[in-house]
């Protein structure tokens, strides 16, 4: 992922509005059911600090097609829990919010960009991005460890051996138990 930070004059007022929500609310700012996600990046790429810095950022480089798929299925108001991957302890460390989908990701278009894509057409673009706002960091990093022991593969897919994809639906329910083990830290 190659966030870009994004201009939002409103962006205070938006966390205004749902810092006062409870974290495990069953619907979003929006009044939509929310959908969970588990989205990974490398803190010394993107990390939660810088998030909660910039406030919003496009997600974008995203060049798997299933996890692209993935990104496409999100609506606005659906959070994310912000998962450092690549590090000697991996885990979620934060929660984000999803602001906007289907945006066409600019990085396919940049040749500076480690995530140019040279048979992107601008006409009919192939990788598109959302766009996320930092709700928090946790009190604790919850470690991929930690996850194994209170996680199937089916209810979490990062505990998989050998998934390598960066962005993946987590079921309600075990959005739920994650919530309740980030808050007792």
């Amino acid at each position: 992922m190659e966030p870009h930070q994004q201009d939002n004059p409103s962006a205070e007022s938006a966390i205004n509005k749902t810092a006062d929500l409870p974290v495990n609310a069953e619907t979003s700012s929006l009044g939509d059911a929310v959908n969970y996600w588990l989205m990974k990046s490398e803190p010394d790429t993107y990390g939660i600090d810088d998030l909660a810095r910039e406030i919003t950022t496009l997600w974008d480089g995203i060049r798997n097609y299933q996890a692209r798929n993935f990104m496409r299925s999100m609506q606005p108001g659906d959070r994310a829990f912000f998962y450092h991957s690549n590090v000697k302890t991996p885990g979620i460390v934060g929660l984000m919010e999803v602001v906007e989908t289907a945006l066409v990701d600019p990085s396919q278009f940049d040749a500076q960009s480690p995530y140019f894509d040279p048979t992107a057409d601008p006409e009919k673009p192939r990788w598109h991005c959302a766009k996320l706002r930092y709700l928090r960091h946790f009190p604790q990093l919850l470690s991929l460890d930690l996850l194994k022991e209170q996680f199937s593969a089916e209810q979490l897919g990062v505990v998989k051996r050998g998934n390598r994809l960066s962005i993946l639906p987590v079921p309600q329910d075990t959005a739920q138990r994650l919530l309740i083990l980030l808050e007792q830290g």
